[in-house]
């Protein structure tokens, strides 16, 4: 059944150029380099990040090096994180800091005092939650009054701690977890009330029914949504090579940002998106990279693209899952590979002659479940309908939007979306 409302206008271009970065992982040492700090050796990165085109940088200090204790946040481990802003400065470049590091490319930063003999729940315990706030204000004082400086993320999928397949899951509830993600952006708040703030999470947020972060979250928390859209987690599984599944995989979550916010014109960053081998064949990556952006670039609240990653993992570094050595625009030796190059012709491109906004008029509407605990949110899962029926009409060029079934009673908020038909 199809549901029709009145058509609204669409803005010829966007408020703001859509801003285009890469996540920055050090080209020597990874970021094991934050413990032996070579200010040179990030300018030299930086100046290869630039000569892309690229406007900005995310960066990740490790948690355990800046606070190896409780009681103790390391000054020179914060004034090097301002050095390594300031070097980006030199070449035109913002940042992006992400305050708990956390977990990152399948590996665990968690600090002594909260492992082991010493393990406390980093969600719930007030004494720990008390502590990662304070690094989180000790980062926003130290970075804020910069000029090239963004705004914090709380840390990289924080989820990834809390979920049932993590080999010591920190327990924690949809109601806990709120409440942490609010007390730690208050606390960037308050030290930088101009910065733009939020909080990260891979897909299981959106999938996935028992992950304590829902989407609630993620579309009403902080001053946007962040998006990571990974295909060897749910979609590689499930569609072959060539399928339009996983270039349009993006798309999808952006509408599924844009469905589950209350504000229409609520920003959606997309945080990171790469190309995975196998999921992605070597000779393949630069294809899917543009295939997989050409489609969100129209989305009119879409802040901006941020690549995962900036610099190959160096073979000489051992351990990582194998699809972590390749994921660069660059390779380890600072040059750019096809991926990279072709990003830069698209930035060019579009720095040039920038893609329209465009309204979507019709819009999928499904039933998300219990909002407050995400219990029913698997319905968008790309196993389902929702993504089979979506897929369908975006293969075919349609682009359809999604709207919660709450939704479509909103004459207004429709009207601010641009959606004017309705598939129920």
């Amino acid at each position: 059944m199809n549901l029709r409302f009145p058509a609204a206008s669409v803005p010829s271009r966007r408020r703001n150029p859509l801003r285009w970065g890469v996540n920055y992982t050090p080209s020597e040492g990874w970021f094991h380099s934050w413990q032996d700090f070579d200010v040179d050796a990030v300018r030299a990165d930086f100046e290869s990040i630039a000569r892309l085109g690229l406007d900005h940088v995310r960066i990740f200090p490790l948690w355990p090096l800046l606070q190896p204790n409780r009681a103790l946040i390391r000054p020179a481990g914060i004034a090097d994180v301002g050095r390594v802003v300031d070097a980006a400065a030199e070449f035109g470049l913002d940042v992006s800091v992400d305050g708990l590091q956390g977990h990152l490319s399948s590996f665990d930063f968690l600090p002594a005092w909260v492992t082991s003999w010493h393990r406390r729940n980093i969600y719930t315990d007030p004494e720990v939650v008390e502590a990662e706030a304070r690094l989180i204000t000790a980062l926003a004082t130290e970075v804020g009054s910069r000029e090239n400086v963004l705004g914090m993320t709380v840390g990289n999928e924080t989820n990834q701690f809390a979920v049932e397949r993590h080999p010591e899951q920190q327990l924690t509830t949809p109601v806990e977890m709120g409440e942490w993600f609010k007390t730690l952006l208050a606390a960037a708040r308050k030290a930088w009330p101009t910065g733009m703030h939020q909080h990260s999470f891979d897909d299981n947020a959106w999938f996935v029914d028992s992950c304590p972060v829902t989407p609630r979250h993620a579309a009403t928390l902080g001053n946007a949504t962040t998006v990571h859209s990974w295909v060897f987690v749910a979609v590689a599984h499930l569609f072959p090579q060539g399928h339009p599944a996983r270039t349009l995989f993006a798309d999808y979550l952006v509408q599924l940002a844009d469905a589950y916010a209350d504000d229409p014109a609520r920003p959606i960053w997309l945080q990171e998106i790469g190309a995975p081998y196998p999921a992605v064949p070597f000779d393949g990556a630069a294809d899917f990279l543009e295939q997989s952006l050409r489609p969100v670039l129209d989305t009119p609240n879409l802040w901006g693209v941020t690549w995962w990653c900036s610099h190959d993992v160096s073979r000489k570094l051992a351990d990582f899952p194998e699809l972590e050595y390749t994921l660069g625009l660059l390779d380890s030796n600072r040059r750019p590979k096809p991926a990279g190059l072709r990003l830069a012709e698209l930035i060019a491109a579009e720095k040039a002659n920038p893609t329209a906004p465009v309204q979507r008029s019709t819009a999928l509407s499904f039933e998300p479940g219990d909002e407050a605990t995400g219990i029913g949110r698997s319905v968008a899962d790309p196993s389902g309908e929702l993504f089979t029926s979506w897929l369908a009409r975006a293969a075919s060029g349609t682009k359809p939007a999604l709207v919660r079934a709450s939704t479509t009673s909103d004459a207004g908020y429709l009207a601010a979306r641009g959606i004017t038909d309705v598939v129920v």
